[in-house]
């Protein structure tokens, strides 16, 4: 029996671990708490921090996994090569991990080294440095820590006056022990999509229709699929993408963003090693694999036939109005009770004011109103917890 080893269990992994219990795969989900997500539906679990490098070596040796799947930034990445040369397969690959958790590795590949068109960018340490940065890259300009997730310590400073709150912010938002920060031009897009991207190990790289999605304070909100662009347009963006992760090597699904400007160019964003959040739309049935079921079978080497659109679907996030300790209360009969809508609440053991604890999503036939779609899903959305997808988060 195959044996994954899972670094990180948000909901996500939660999903992924379900399409891996499908297919007789023996899961340990790990993360810095217990009962997570992920391992509510695990064979196993193992609580620590995935940055500790001792701990992490001790969990391996004690599980000998097959295959190590990590699922967030917070990791001991360096290590993974390590394990990688016992004959562990890492996912998508060591290099590929160690790249893509740190926005300056994989930016400077992107630009530096394969010409892919990105934002202007500067690095910065200390808050002179970003200073600096800003000349170079003019405002108004957004500043980010080089290693988190879901919009943390992401912010847009408009001025000079503005690039102190933004660097405590990047600071103070970032994961691990990387306390750097990139500053980069702020691109005037129209819209912003992901590409889920493909990359098998006997097989050609698959994308899948491409999904629009908006994000406030760099965090997820909703997401639909497909995505209306130009046939120019998604070429490009299936180029670039298959020329990043080719570069970074290795198997699985990668969550690719893009801008798109008003003129029609694409510009590549950022890149994650591993299901999107905005790919949880493939819950809706949008496409004949999730991207959840699409991720195990590239990691364990099985055919994919093909990516298919089969509905047009939107996703919006449910997030808490609390502080709390305990379980909340939800609301289920709103969406239940209308047609093509399902909920999945992510089972995390605590709230915090404006935290997704679940999404709803919505579907219907490939040439549905997508406008409508997305208008009954915020809306649904908003009846479980009674919270507005768009609210405000401290």
């Amino acid at each position: 029996m195959t044996k994954i080893l899972l670094l990180g269990s948000g909901e996500l992994g939660k999903e992924f671990v379900i399409a891996a219990k499908r297919k007789g795969v023996y899961v340990v989900a790990c993360d810095k708490y217990d009962n997570a997500p992920a391992m509510q539906v695990a064979d196993e679990r193992e609580v620590f921090s995935m940055l500790d490098g001792e701990a992490l070596k001790a969990v391996v040796e004690k599980h000998n996994p097959d295959i190590i799947v990590p699922e967030i930034e917070a990791i001991r990445t360096e290590m993974l090569f390590e394990f990688e040369k016992q004959g562990i397969q890492v996912v998508p690959s060591a290099r590929a991990v160690n790249y893509t958790m740190n926005r300056r590795a994989i930016r400077d590949l992107a630009a530096q080294e394969l010409g892919v068109r990105t934002a202007r960018y500067r690095y910065a340490k200390t808050y002179d440095e970003l200073v600096e940065a800003s000349k170079v890259v003019g405002f108004p300009c957004v500043i980010k820590p080089l290693m988190s997730s879901s919009g943390h310590g992401q912010s847009t400073a408009q001025c000079h006056e503005d690039l102190k709150k933004c660097f405590d912010g990047a600071m103070a938002g970032a994961r691990g022990d990387v306390q750097e920060i990139i500053c980069e031009e702020f691109i005037n897009f129209d819209s912003e999509f992901t590409l889920l991207t493909v990359t098998q190990k006997n097989g050609p790289t698959l994308f899948c229709p491409p999904i629009g999605h908006v994000q406030k304070g760099g965090d997820y909100r909703e997401s639909w699929q497909p995505y209306q662009l130009p046939e120019a347009s998604l070429r490009a963006a299936e180029e670039m993408a298959e020329k990043v992760t080719a570069a970074l090597t290795g198997y699985g699904i990668w969550g690719v963003e893009f801008f798109l400007t008003k003129e029609g160019e694409v510009i590549f964003s950022e890149l994650s090693p591993r299901p999107h959040d905005t790919g949880m739309v493939t819950l809706a049935h949008t496409t004949n694999l999730s991207e959840f079921e699409l991720h195990l079978r590239a990691v364990l080497g099985l055919p994919i036939h093909d990516i298919r659109l089969e509905h047009a679907g939107c996703s919006a996030v449910v997030l808490s109005p609390v502080e709390s300790h305990e379980p909340l209360n939800y609301n289920l009969m709103d969406v239940l009770k209308e047609e093509c809508a399902r909920v999945r609440i992510f089972g995390k053991p605590e709230a915090h004011f404006g935290r997704r604890m679940g999404v709803v999503v919505c579907y219907g036939e490939p040439d549905a109103d997508l406008i409508a779609l997305r208008d009954k899903a915020k809306r649904l959305a908003g009846t479980v917890l009674g919270t507005d997808p768009y609210m405000e988060k401290d």
